[in-house]
């Protein structure tokens, strides 16, 4: 789902991106609370297509233990909407609406904003557009959706930040999302960083493989604090 949970030995918040969005924080909380059925919970939440694989059984942990889950991420819609027109599109939604977007939204042409331009190179550019570049995005395409990168970014650091200070002294917040989004310390960790210097971090990437055992480890040590060799799934 998208913006996620509380675990840890004492309380934790676990912010889980991609998937359901801040806009589904009350349906989720009926959930974790017993009031309605997971069905009721999956129909009324847009979970991420993979939620069954990918989240189901982080938000079936926090159910059973009690811990509370908080939606991180920017709705969906609104995140096509910046791909297609810009951040103008923030300008153009109402104030409840607006309110599920970060406050602060900071788009550099940066180290993050390059490695994110390098992963849209081989991504096609999809129905109606011009195949004259190949089988790469246009640039100006690619840079609306950097730009939507970044207020999902934004939005998950937000998040981040706003349960930390609320929850308890000793309280962790684990978020989880994709690798683009904070491999390397960038996008969404960066971004926390700015809002809030003095805090301690930790970040975990998990690489699928198909033989964890013949993955040459030196290539990976910038990624992460711990990076986590995993079996990939058959066909993934």
């Amino acid at each position: 789902m998208t913006r996620w949970a509380r675990a840890a030995l004492v309380w934790a918040a676990v912010a889980l991106a991609s998937g359901a969005s801040a806009d589904a924080q009350p349906v989720l909380d009926d959930y974790l609370a017993g009031r309605v059925s997971e069905s009721d919970f999956l129909a009324r939440s847009r979970p991420w297509p993979r939620y069954a694989s990918d989240y189901r059984a982080l938000v079936e942990l926090a159910k059973a233990r009690g811990w509370p889950v908080i939606a991180s991420n920017i709705p969906r819609p609104m995140a096509s909407a910046v791909g297609r027109r810009g951040l103008a599109a923030l300008d153009t939604l109402s104030p409840a609406e607006r309110l599920h977007a970060a406050r602060e939204i900071v788009c550099p042409n940066d180290d993050y904003h390059a490695r994110f331009m390098e992963q849209m190179q081989g991504h096609g550019s999809g129905a109606g557009t011009s195949p004259s570049a190949g089988d790469t995005l246009p640039t100006a395409m690619a840079e609306r959706f950097y730009l939507a990168q970044c207020v999902k970014d934004e939005t998950m650091a937000e998040s981040i930040v706003e349960a930390r200070r609320r929850a308890p002294r000793n309280a962790i917040v684990v978020h989880f999302n994709g690798a683009l989004h904070s491999d390397v310390g960038q996008g969404t960790v960066d971004r926390v960083g700015r809002r809030e210097r003095g805090w301690k971090m930790a970040l975990v990437t998990a690489i699928p493989a198909r033989d964890p055992r013949v993955v040459p480890v030196a290539p990976l040590s910038g990624r992460a604090d711990i990076v986590i060799l995993t079996r990939a799934p058959a066909g993934r």
